[in-house]
């Protein structure tokens, strides 16, 4: 009997209840979600398209690489998408009258202590952008940093990859560039030094040095300007050095440098001015024996 009374009680809780009015309350706020949806999409799409226009007169004022450009757009899109999404949820939450203090201060709390797990991975990708952006290097560069040189292969936003001259391939992260030597911007330079003997005359073998330079320039792009004879460099022990400098295309100088030793061990062998090697002497020591 009591519980045929509960029941009723029930019954007649649910008949006073306002269906009416709850059915209003839930379509008006599926009508504001789908409303803050369509905000969404739209201003996701307003700002993507922005950031490629952007990215497109970036490209072309700046005369930055395609894979440069489509990283650092790339990069941009996700952080704009992000935000977006943090923003539609935080929203909804608000429509759907749950607190969203507690969940933002817990989602600071959880940030925190991933960021502090992740200092590293952050500080890779922060450089990383600023490399990209400030274009300090690019894919076939030749650089040197830390103790790592060659060309680069890739430039990421965590590591940036350099192939070495004995094909080793290092990967970097882009927190332990703490500075780079980029060898590829501009003209570089070609030095050889090279000695002759203290007996041959200095001034001669300067002006063959210097004729042979000349030959030389008229029949190779790669330098722009020289090759030039400074003079004595240095007085060895053995020989007086003379330097020769030249300015080249980048990544040209090692094949200039060895064209012009080439050229003037044949010019001084035709001038007959030496080139001065290390020399062994054996001295053989005879025993003589003497008979009583």
């Amino acid at each position: 009997m009591q519980f045929l009374l509960g029941f009723n009680a029930i019954g007649e809780r649910l008949a006073e209840f306002e269906w009416g009015a709850l059915m209003i309350k839930v379509g008006l706020g599926a009508l504001k979600i789908l409303a803050i949806y369509i905000v969404f999409l739209i201003v996701r799409a307003l700002g993507n398209r922005i950031i490629e226009k952007a990215f497109t007169k970036y490209e072309q004022k700046e005369n930055v690489s395609v894979g440069r450009a489509q990283t650092l757009q790339h990069l941009t899109k996700n952080i704009l998408g992000y935000i977006l999404i943090f923003v539609f949820v935080v929203t909804v939450l608000q429509i759907l009258t749950i607190d969203v203090t507690a969940i933002i201060a817990g989602a600071g709390i959880v940030g925190l202590a991933v960021g502090f797990g992740a200092q590293g991975l952050v500080s890779d990708v922060v450089t990383g952008f600023f490399i990209l952006l400030e274009k300090q290097i690019d894919v076939g560069d030749y650089v040197t940093t830390g103790s790592f040189s060659g060309i680069v292969e890739q430039v990421g936003l965590r590591t940036t990859q350099i192939r070495g001259f004995d094909g080793t391939l290092h990967y970097v992260p882009n927190r332990e560039i703490t500075s780079i030597s980029n060898h590829t911007r501009g003209n570089m330079q070609a030095i050889v030094d090279i000695g002759i003997s203290y007996n041959d005359n200095i001034d001669q073998a300067i002006t063959v040095l210097q004729e042979t330079c000349d030959q030389i320039a008229s029949g190779d792009d790669n330098i722009v300007e020289g090759p030039n004879v400074l003079g004595v460099q240095t007085l060895g022990s053995s020989d007086v050095v003379l330097r020769v400098i030249a300015k080249t295309k980048n990544m040209e100088q090692w094949g200039v440098e060895r064209k012009l030793r080439k050229a003037f061990k044949e010019a001084f062998d035709a001038n007959g001015i030496e080139i001065p090697y290390p020399h062994q002497v054996n001295v053989e020591m005879k025993e003589h024996s003497t008979s009583n």
